[in-house]
Formats: C-alpha cells, structure tokens, sequence
C-alpha cells in the first residue's frame, strides 16, 4: 500500500546534508515496510539486521565501536556487500540493542555515503540507558494511515485525489460518498494490518478482529516496561485514555484503584511507547507553541481510531447507523480523527487552547500552525453563532486572524466572522503546511 511517508524516505536518500535515520513510530503502523520498500526501489542492495528477532547479532555492537570492523562483520553475517551509494543498511528493532543506536554516531562520522536507516517502536526506552549521539541522526515519525491513504489502499484512487486536492466546495453526490467512506475509516482505522483485512471483503468485522490482536500485541509488550510500572495498571490506563479523548485529562479518571502518581507514570510510559498522544494546553501568543504549552493541562488522542473505538467497546450496529458522524459515541470519534490526521498533517506535537476562568471557561479544540500562522480548529456539528469559544479567542488574540471548524457540512467561507468551515475528510490536507 502507498504511505506518504515514501516521499520523506526518498527525499532522505537523496539530501547531501544525510545522517543515519530513525523512523520512529508505535508498533505494526508500518515501518518495516516502507523502509524495504525504499531499499528496493531506490537502491542496488538491501542490507537487513533484525535485531530482535536475531540477538545472537548484538555482540556485532557491543565489543567497540569501531565502524570498520562493525561493517566488516555485517558484510559476512548478512552475506551483502554494503557499498557506499548503492546499499541501504537497515537496522529493524534497533532499541532492542541499544549499542546499535551508539554506533550510528561512528558509521555517521567515517562512513557517511553508507545510507543507514533504523526502525524501532520502543526507542524512548532504549534512549534512557545510552549516551545519545545528539546530532548525530535524524528522526521521522511515523503514524497509521491517514482517511487519504486508507482510500488509496481501498482501491479509490480518485476519492483519494478529491480529497488531497484540498477545501473546495463539491457536488451533493461527491460529498456524501467521501462521508460515507469516512464512516467506514471511522470503525477501521489506519493499522496497516486492519486496512487490509477490510479491503479483502469489505468487511468491518474482519478489521476489528485485527484491533482485538494489535491491542492484545499491545498489552503484552505492558510486560517489557517492568519494573517501571504495574502491567494492571497500564492495561486500565490504555483503555482509560480511550474513554477520555476529547476530555481534559484527570490521572484518576484513568483508571480505578490506583493512586495518582502511578496513573501518571502508566500515562507517561504508553506516550513514550507512542499508543497514546498527549495534546497539551498552550497560549497562541507566539510561536513555538510548546514554549507556553502546559505540562499539567493536557488532552490524549490514542494511536489510531480503530484502536479507540475496540477500547471503548463501542457497539457497531449502533453508533455506525448514526446520521452523522459528530454523533457517533458523543462526537469524541471525530475529534480523535481530526487530531489524528492533523498530528501526520503538522509533523510535531499538537496542542489546544483552554481558558479556565469563573463563569466564562472556554476551549478550542486544536491548534494548527501553517506556514506560521496559528489557526484555531474546532470539530462541530452547529452553526457558527454556537462557536463562542472560538469567537472569543478570534476576537481576543491578534496572532489568529481566522479560525476553521470542521463538520460534515459542505465547505464555506464566512469572512465577516473569519471562520471557514470545512468538511472533516479534509482535515490532513487543509491543515498541512505548504512548504
């Protein structure tokens, strides 16, 4: 299947100013194939260690760091020549040997025309116990496929060019066919693994049985984080998080049981396994955003929607017959696939705006940031009059000179009021900077 992420790959590949890479991203999202993917069609040669499956190789890293001898040793275990400019050497589960991520630092140093790419779901934990080599590498994140890319996979290759050309207003016929489409990715997703099963008989239930599977997968990797952290805990917290999207996280309404800090530590052990998002609160005063972001006033958005609504354990007959799609389960599956296509859309951290005051408590769902400009993004289903939160950060902050509010309705341009309303299917395009 085609992932966007093939053009970041490619255009790695091909910049002067190269260093090692790493994809980071959750598991099964689809980076091991996309990387082989690049090392067939762009190079002569593809260099593959596994380096959990095999970790009889890690002594390959752990003697020194001498990138001479390390390459000599992988020329013979891998049986490939590994030439400079014409193989790609592929290091897949590279936080299972966190030496491996040392020595990107030398084959960076000595060897740099040697492409190295690395891939990992776990790394935050493995950075924890080296010396990084800060400078030394690049990173590129990688996430589920977005509504674009799932369309693509389905087979509607001209739903998929309608809706990455971008807000414009369509015809009845169009627009209702990309919502009912959108529907089905609601209940889908963007694992790779359940894009799959559903295209084979368009079947849904076929894809929720491979949800079931990645969050058992999930669930048992919640072993791997002891001692850190209770696996009860974790497990309580994973589906917590997919109860509470769209809400201001509280850790105790997480999970039953446990005390606060432990909810916290669980919370901050899924962000760094990457199946869930944090979405702080910050002020749209200037960029970056993250500089007035706040650590303790924060969103979650899961992974994947498909995850969310396994978690939740959303009834499919019934919230997949609901009209329209800001009603199924209470709106926070639209706000879920909004923040999601915008996380891929933005390529950094998301965030959102809250004033907490007596009688005058106001949020914005999202805030994007488009070839810097901040836009505040609210996810409704009512007319305009009805987004006062939105109008008052408008009208109270010079840096937002207009606002966009997704919907299912037909797109539309109000500039007297400085909103544009788009429909949701455009959420990736219509916030993804141009440059």
């Amino acid at each position: 299947m085609k992932r966007f992420i093939a053009t970041r790959l490619r255009a790695w590949a091909d910049s002067p100013r190269r260093k090692p890479l790493i994809v980071r991203g959750a598991r099964q999202v689809g980076k091991t194939h996309s990387i082989r993917e690049l090392g067939e069609d762009r190079f002569q040669e593809l260099a593959v260690l596994d380096l959990e499956r095999d970790r009889g190789r890690h002594r390959i890293f752990e003697d020194d760091s001498d990138p001479g001898r390390i390459l000599s040793e992988l020329r013979v275990v891998l049986d490939k020549q590994l030439v400079p400019g014409k193989s790609l050497l592929f290091l897949d589960e590279i936080q299972s040997c966190p030496r491996a991520i040392m020595a990107l630092r030398y084959l960076y140093e000595e060897v740099p025309d040697l492409h190295v790419v690395a891939a990992g779901s776990l790394l935050d934990f493995a950075l924890e116990e080296i010396s990084f080599p800060v400078g030394r590498v690049q990173f590129l994140d990688m996430g589920p496929l977005v509504f674009a890319e799932f369309l693509q996979a389905v087979g509607k290759e001209r739903s998929a060019a309608v809706v990455l050309d971008g807000p414009a207003p369509l015809g009845d016929s169009i627009h209702k066919a990309l919502l009912d489409d959108l529907r089905e990715y609601f209940f889908v997703g963007g694992m790779p693994e359940a894009v799959l099963a559903y295209a084979g008989k368009r079947s849904i239930r076929d894809s929720r049985e491979v949800h079931r599977e990645l969050c058992d997968s999930y669930r048992q990797d919640f072993a791997k984080y002891a001692p850190r952290t209770d696996p009860y805990c974790l497990d309580a917290v994973f589906a917590g998080t997919a109860r509470n999207v769209g809400r201001q996280v509280k850790y105790t309404n997480l999970a039953e049981g446990y005390t606060g800090p432990k909810i916290k530590r669980a919370f901050e052990l899924l962000e760094k396994a990457r199946v869930v998002n944090r979405v702080p609160a910050a002020n749209p005063s200037g960029l970056p955003l993250g500089a007035s972001s706040s650590p303790r006033r924060f969103k979650a958005l899961m992974v994947d929607i498909g995850l969310m609504q396994h978690l939740r354990g959303i009834p499919l007959d019934l919230e997949y017959s609901r009209a329209n799609l800001l009603n199924i389960h209470e709106g926070d599956m639209a706000e879920q696939f909004v923040g999601q296509e915008m996380l891929s859309a933005q390529g950094s951290g998301l965030f959102y705006w809250a004033r907490q005051a007596k009688s005058s408590a106001a949020e914005v769902d999202y805030l994007a940031v488009i070839d810097g400009a901040i836009i505040p993004v609210e996810v409704k289903s009512g007319p305009s009059g009805r987004l006062r939160s939105m109008h008052r950060l408008l009208n109270s902050d010079s840096n937002c000179e207009k606002g966009y509010v997704f919907s299912t309705a037909h797109f539309a341009e109000l500039p007297d009021e400085r909103l544009t309303f788009i429909p949701l299917y455009h959420a990736f395009q219509a916030t993804r900077p141009t440059g």
